[in-house]
């Protein structure tokens, strides 16, 4: 395997990134969040790719979480400039990609990978994963996003249990919890998640863009704004080609041809 830290490939329309940090259990640091900036933006730069898939290297984590001892070696000032400020940028960028994104937890998700995690769209779970925010026996806290992203993904007592108490979840609390739509064996994990990939590369980008977009302004918005900005999506959805040969091809009982226009 090479010794990159960002493994990139496409198959079909469909882009798959492999964090390859085996040695380290995929740990974050800022070399690899910038990596994966580069290529997670050549993903969505190529016209080709509809829906991006991101797993871990190896058969035991996803992502263990962050590089501790280069977390020890940082403080205040420091951290907040050259690791807290790329890990927000990179997961942000994770989670406002217009290209569906599907992780494949083939392992540990654990703090920052847990994080990771969050920002994706949908979330197939190894059935020997292990989840968790144990930042707090480390005497810090979550603090690339999941004390935040967290709350609004799952109830809040159980949000602050998991961040409380650093304890890990099995692959079937996150799917009760709603982290993780299903658990899956993990020899057929990325099998799995590539067809489901293929599922939704079917569909038209464009349309799975404007309505990437339009759930998550909504989410940050009342329900009466959210609701307008919907109609207003929905109809520029309505002057694209794609609407308009999905509904023949209905009318016509033959599979839709989607070009993305």
């Amino acid at each position: 395997m090479t010794d990159a830290a960002i493994l990139s490939e496409t198959r079909e329309g469909i882009g798959l990134l492999t964090i390859n940090r085996p040695k380290t259990l995929n740990a974050l640091d800022v070399p690899t969040l910038l990596a994966l900036e580069a290529a997670l933006g050549a993903l969505e730069a190529d016209g080709s790719v509809r829906v991006i898939v991101l797993t871990g290297a190896g058969e035991r984590a996803f992502v263990a979480g962050g590089d501790i001892a280069d977390l020890n070696s940082r403080r205040g000032l420091k951290h907040y400039e050259e690791f807290a400020e790329v890990i927000h940028r990179v997961f942000r960028r994770v989670e406002a990609c217009d290209k569906p994104t599907i992780a494949a937890v083939n392992g540990w998700a654990l703090g920052g990978g847990a994080e990771l995690m969050l920002c994706t769209d949908i979330r197939l779970v190894a059935d020997n994963a292990k989840i968790g925010l144990p930042e707090i026996t480390l005497g810090l806290f979550p603090g690339a996003g999941g004390s935040q992203r967290l709350i609004r993904q799952i109830p809040l007592c159980r949000a602050k249990e998991m961040m409380f108490t650093g304890d890990r979840i099995s692959a079937e609390e996150a799917v009760l919890l709603g982290l993780a739509n299903r658990v899956v064996a993990q020899v057929k994990l990325l099998d799995e998640a590539m067809a489901l990939a293929k599922r939704i590369a079917e569909k038209s980008p464009l349309v799975l863009k404007l309505l990437k977009r339009a759930v998550r302004d909504g989410l940050e918005m009342p329900l009466q704004s959210a609701l307008a900005h919907e109609q207003a999506v929905i109809g520029l959805v309505l002057d694209s080609d794609d609407a308009h040969e999905g509904c023949s091809a209905f009318l016509e009982k033959r599979p839709a041809q989607f070009k993305g226009r």
